[in-house]
């Protein structure tokens, strides 16, 4: 076994257990459908949030290009799938507690949740720059536009509670996720 297939399995293991938490959070929801009010915002950052998990699977693998490894690189991709962990667990409480609903839990959650996601597309950047300028150049100015504008929109909505507001911030970064698939990473080189 070659050391991406090494570090990749623990990184799997890890997202897979991010995607398994959201996943029995809907499951929840369906079960119990009358249990706690869901909130649509929500709805939308835990669809936004899964396909980013499918998607790091998928761009992660540009990492088996690498020739040399770093305990730092190490640490990063773990780093990076533990992040998405505890935006999963942030996401989709087993309990909402004292919360009558999931829009209270979002709103007094919200600073953790986005914070965390900012974070995490920090992280998205550091990591397409450590596969190399050309990987970096080849995403093209629509990444680094993205790059630009996103941690603007979450800083906005850590800072604000407008309905409209959060539930765009969700759309156009699910947009700008699904913009990226089709654009760079159709096909595995």
């Amino acid at each position: 076994m070659d050391f991406f297939n090494y570090v990749m399995v623990l990184a799997s293991v890890i997202v897979g257990l991010a995607v398994t938490h959201l996943l029995q959070g809907v499951a929840r929801f369906i079960q119990h459908p009358d249990r706690e009010k869901l909130y649509w915002v929500h709805l939308l950052w835990v669809g936004t949030i899964f396909l980013n998990a499918l998607l790091l699977w998928w761009w992660e693998f540009k990492l088996a290009l690498m020739a040399h490894w770093t305990f730092e690189l190490y640490l990063f991709v773990i780093g990076f799938a533990v992040m998405l962990y505890m935006i999963c667990a942030v996401l989709m409480p087993s309990d909402l507690g004292h919360y009558k609903s999931y829009r209270a839990y979002y709103y007094s959650r919200r600073r953790w949740l986005l914070g965390l996601i900012l974070v995490f597309g920090l992280m998205d950047f550091a990591d397409s720059a450590v596969k190399g300028v050309a990987h970096l150049a080849s995403l093209g100015w629509i990444y680094l536009s993205f790059v630009a504008m996103r941690p603007l929109l979450l800083l906005a909505a850590i800072k604000s509670r407008n309905e409209k507001l959060h539930g765009a911030v969700a759309i156009i970064v699910a947009g700008q996720l699904l913009t990226m698939a089709f654009l760079n990473f159709r096909t595995m080189q």
